[in-house]
């Protein structure tokens, strides 16, 4: 019988090399299918999702609203932080107030990072760069702070760089919720049965990298940009937990409250329903 494929969009970062590494192994299978991993940034994977390009996806968790009518969410695989998350620096130190009309740079237009800068900050003007270039765009003077994902988070301290705001702190603060970051999606014309084997083969694919936290570890060093392993370890540890394993009510929770908090702002025209498989 003829195989299909299975297009399955991720970021080239540690925390989803994790993820998705007994996948890519073939540890884990979708029986009668061969899996292409398309690796990109999450910015180009959200604009991928805005055209249904892809049948599994990564994507920011703020650009769920505008894909909700082509994918669902699936109940694995969610980044969620517990009390961080993106961050602002600046290289001299300075107070959220003094971001006020100030160019900052941001890792996209439709990243989670930058709908909780927009939530927190009603002044700024946004200067779109690619994510690994945020820090040296503020060492250079070419912003004059920059909004940090990955693993940026936690080490922009060594390159000289100081913390400004920290949006996971704020975020814990107003809501006493997980942040919702990331989400893993899959096309809705795959079906109810396709999208449940292939939700299944995610969570098996986590489990697989807990119970093999070494050789998992290993490949997503590959992807770590030069951090050290016990770096690397930390952040997947960070981004790669029990809400990534299972959402559950609380992480559902935090979604909505995302999405309630960014409609009555306008700065989305409706709120989605968390449409779990």
């Amino acid at each position: 019988m003829m195989r299909k494929t299975l297009r399955i969009g991720h970021s080239p970062d540690a925390d989803d090399a994790f993820m998705f590494y007994a996948l890519t192994e073939g540890r884990v299978r979708v029986d009668g299918y061969d899996i292409v991993h398309v690796m990109e940034d999450i910015e180009s994977l959200n604009r991928r999702a805005l055209c249904g390009e892809l049948e599994v996806t990564a994507i920011s968790a703020a650009a769920y609203p505008g894909v909700a009518e082509r994918y669902r969410v699936m109940a694995s695989g969610a980044s969620m932080g517990r009390g961080y998350g993106p961050i602002v620096v600046s290289k001299a130190p300075a107070a959220p107030q003094d971001l006020s009309g100030r160019r900052i740079a941001i890792p996209g237009r439709h990243t989670t990072a930058f709908l909780l800068l927009r939530l927190r900050l009603a002044d700024f003007q946004p200067v779109e760069v690619p994510f690994d270039r945020i820090p040296r765009a503020v060492l250079a003077g070419e912003v004059d702070a920059g909004l940090l994902i990955h693993e940026g988070q936690i080490t922009y301290q060594a390159l000289g760089l100081r913390n400004v705001l920290d949006l996971g702190e704020w975020w814990r603060q107003e809501t006493r919720l997980p942040l919702p970051l990331g989400l893993d999606v899959v096309r809705r014309d795959l079906g109810e049965a396709l999208g449940q084997r292939i939700s299944v083969a995610l969570r098996e694919s986590i489990e697989y990298a807990f119970a093999h936290e070494g050789e998992a570890l290993a490949y997503a060093m590959g992807y770590s940009r030069g951090i050290t392993l016990e770096t690397c370890r930390r952040f997947v540890r960070m981004y790669v937990n029990e809400y990534t394993m299972q959402m559950g009510e609380e992480g559902q929770q935090a979604l909505k409250t995302l999405y309630e908090m960014a409609f009555q702002r306008g700065l989305i025209a409706s709120q989605p329903p968390v449409d779990l498989i």
